[in-house]
């Protein structure tokens, strides 16, 4: 049992991954910019409120905004990460010696993945200590903490996985970075754009026929597949009533996100390990 869990690939990149001193340089950027953003806040707060401390709707609102830095820089990081897993071993001329191992392509791509993951496990968790100021002045749930890193790692999974399949199908890393850069600006920026183009065309529908807005399927469709969405429905309650007053659907937009980007992680593993020998071959 523990000989099949056993992964040389995974152990090996784990090592190398924490071995570099860009690894500890990133860690040390992605701390200071959430103590950074913390301390502005809370310098702004006492300036104009002539206060010593946080007010719990303050400090919620802090975490709100804490929240949404956390989701942006998951997203940034992670294409950075997973995007040349193997597109870099392939320009190192090292990709063949690799898949000559006795490593399945199963055991590649899981390890290239969990490699990923768990650096960008580290930086969620080195940052925890930093949400102590928001349990400090109240305002905050930690079952609503564990609810947001929960889909943290979910969102995580994905974007990796998108970036692991664009590393293998694509010979240059810089070309497969883009396409995963592309993807994560589509899920993150175009849907919302898409969110608010389905709401006006629904406005405008009802306005022409004279008949108020029954349901836009389209706009919760978008609304659901979009992680600053998911972050504010789930911490904000007036915001999901107010969706499903605009959508006319009632289910909470996390259940399809979860869907959605569970589904994408299942896809993208599943095409990746069956196309990294098959484009060895083609190379």
């Amino acid at each position: 049992m523990l000989q099949k869990l056993y992964n040389p690939v995974l152990l090996k990149e784990l090592k190398l991954r924490f071995r570099f001193f860009k690894s500890i340089t990133g860690l040390l950027f992605y701390l200071a910019a959430l103590v950074v953003f913390v301390g502005g806040f809370l310098l702004i707060v006492i300036e104009f409120s002539n206060q010593r401390y946080l007010r719990p709707d303050e400090s919620f609102i802090l975490f709100i905004m804490l929240a949404l830095l956390q989701m942006a820089l998951v997203l940034f990081i992670t294409p950075g990460l997973t995007a040349g897993a193997i597109s870099s071993e392939r320009e190192k001329q090292t990709l063949n010696m690799l898949l000559m191992t006795t490593q399945s392509s199963a055991q590649i791509v899981i390890g290239k993945l969990t490699s990923s993951i768990a650096y960008l496990g580290l930086l969620l968790i080195a940052g925890l200590p930093i949400y102590s100021v928001v349990f400090l002045f109240g305002g905050v749930s930690p079952w609503q903490l564990i609810t947001v890193f929960f889909f943290y790692f979910v969102t995580m999974v994905a974007i990796a996985s998108v970036g692991i399949f664009f590393s293998i199908i694509i010979k240059r890393t810089i070309a497969s970075m883009i396409a995963t850069y592309s993807t994560m600006v589509f899920l993150a920026g175009f849907t919302a754009f898409f969110f608010f183009v389905s709401i006006m065309v629904s406005e405008l529908t009802a306005m022409n026929t004279g008949q108020p807005i029954n349901s836009s399927p389209l706009a919760y469709f978008w609304a659901s597949i979009n992680p600053g969405a998911l972050v504010l429905s789930i911490l904000i309650s007036d915001l999901s009533y107010g969706l499903k007053e605009i959508t006319g659907i009632g289910v909470p937009i996390w259940i399809p996100y979860l869907i959605f980007y569970s589904t994408l992680t299942a896809i993208m593993l599943t095409l990746s390990i069956k196309k990294l020998r098959v484009n060895m071959k083609r190379g």
